[in-house]
């Protein structure tokens, strides 16, 4: 395992005290999964306490004592920046994840610390000095079996958040619970465990589902396992709801949505903000299927209006996640419109209705969760992997020069007092009504939108 220079140089310093740093969770874990390591957390048995830790690094770097009370000191060198902490026992005192008692002991050994840690496969640790794998829960085992399982029934009930995190990282890595953690999540949902953790946690492990997992659908089919859609009513309501099998071969709206969320998951960029926009709107698209769809006597299927009854769906979706007010508020017009892309196509929409979508929607994003909803089935047109109505459109759309904003108005309120006119509740109809005829394409120029202007409300 690579360790930085620095991190050596330490845990020679540290040796000659008789103590011995351990490079221990996700670092240990990535680099046996084969992944690039972002962080490192060190943990450093037999010192008597804290400060003689700080000691220890205040010569190398800066030391930023914020988590001191809970044995982590944040060091800083050279830019980089690393979690030093003592091993600690917690004990569960009340509901929450701040209802324990931290306890920071230097003496404990590492399989004694580990124990409170969640899964085997963040329980390893890597001896600096000796270059060595610690491991007393058989984590790399588990690693090459690909399976996840928990340390301890005592300790893992404790935080309830465990189950999330079981959720998620079963879909990062690909792995499958082991029988006795999965026995053991389904009893801590069925009892209502889940209940306690406050939205802000769990939203901290949905983004990592969304954001981190090559494909989601494997976690939110664990969630369906697990039991856990029953928090989230309005993703439990599509599973089961029946789609036309011409347009939809695949299956029920659950089975879509599964779908389309890995494919948005292969087109995410590197804005986390933007990814995590698609992969709301992708995952709620669909929402308002539960309550539109009916089966007519012909025994056609279809869901009228969907796309408006999901706006309301996924805000209350989301909002049951997390209270970012400006996050939700732009998803619901991807949600609203995500049918125009290959409507527009089908009916060969003028300029006009273009340029209109453009002041409801970034027709950019509207694109990328459209052309994730066509690929996301098994139709014949969607295998072939091309979306023709989305090109088609984003095309149109800059050539227009809206494919990410509306139009700018040609005309301001200070324009219309420049011409004569004095400011009157009348400034916003006429502005209205220029910028209407900007939609239509009559009007194009400031020039000309002035000279409107006075023909039709300075004649005399």
């Amino acid at each position: 395992m690579r360790v930085p220079k620095i991190l050596q140089t330490i845990s020679k310093v540290l040796r000659k005290q008789n103590a011995k740093a351990i490079i221990v969770g996700g670092s240990v874990r990535d680099y046996f999964l084969g992944l690039p390591i972002k962080d490192y957390d060190i943990e450093v048995y037999g010192l008597e306490s804290m400060e003689q830790l700080e000691e220890v690094l205040k010569v190398y770097g800066s030391v930023n004592l914020v988590g001191k009370s809970f044995g982590v000191l944040k060091f800083s060198h050279e830019s980089e920046e690393y979690d030093f902490s003592f091993p600690r026992k917690e004990q569960k005192t009340g509901t929450g994840h701040r209802g324990f008692d931290v306890q920071v002991d230097g003496s404990l050994n590492f399989e004694e610390a580990a124990k409170r840690r969640d899964f085997t496969i963040n329980a390893m640790g890597y001896e600096i000095e000796s270059a060595r794998l610690v491991d007393p829960y058989g984590g790399k085992a588990d690693i090459e079996k690909k399976v996840l399982r928990y340390i301890d029934e005592k300790t893992f009930i404790e935080d309830p958040l465990r189950v999330y995190r079981a959720v998620q990282f079963s879909a990062r890595f690909g792995f499958e619970l082991a029988k006795e953690t999965k026995i053991l999540c389904q009893r801590m949902v069925k009892e209502g465990m889940l209940e306690e953790l406050p939205k802000e946690r769990v939203y901290v492990e949905f983004t990592k589902l969304l954001l981190k997992s090559p494909k989601p659908s494997i976690g939110f089919e664990l969630m369906r396992e697990l039991g856990i859609l029953h928090y989230f009513p309005e993703l439990q309501a599509i599973i089961g709801v029946p789609q036309s099998p011409k347009r939809h071969p695949e299956g029920d709206v659950w089975v879509h949505t599964m779908m389309c969320v890995d494919v948005m998951a292969g087109l995410l960029g590197e804005d986390k903000k933007q990814n995590l926009k698609y992969m709301f709107a992708i995952l709620c698209h669909d929402l308002g299927k539960a309550t539109t769809t009916t089966i007519d006597k012909d025994g056609n299927i279809r869901a009228i209006g969907h796309e408006h009854e999901g706006i309301e769906l996924t805000r209350s979706f989301i909002y049951r996640l997390r209270s970012g007010h400006q996050l939700i508020e732009s998803i619901l017009p991807l949600v609203e419109y995500h049918l125009k892309p290959s409507q527009f196509y089908k009916e060969g929409a003028k300029d006009k209705a273009i340029r209109k979508l453009a002041t409801k929607v970034n027709i950019e994003e509207l694109v990328t969760v459209a052309k994730a909803n066509f690929l996301g089935r098994t139709a014949e047109e969607s295998l072939r992997g091309h979306y023709e109505a989305g090109e088609w459109l984003l095309e149109k759309a800059k050539a227009l020069g809206v494919q990410n904003k509306p139009l700018d108005n040609l005309l301001q309120g200070r324009d219309l007092i420049n011409l004569g006119l004095e400011p009157s509740p009348e400034f916003k109809k006429i502005l209205a009504k220029v910028y209407d005829l900007q939609l239509e394409g009559t009007l194009c120029s400031k020039e000309k939108a002035l000279e409107y202007v006075k023909k039709e409300f300075l004649a005399s």
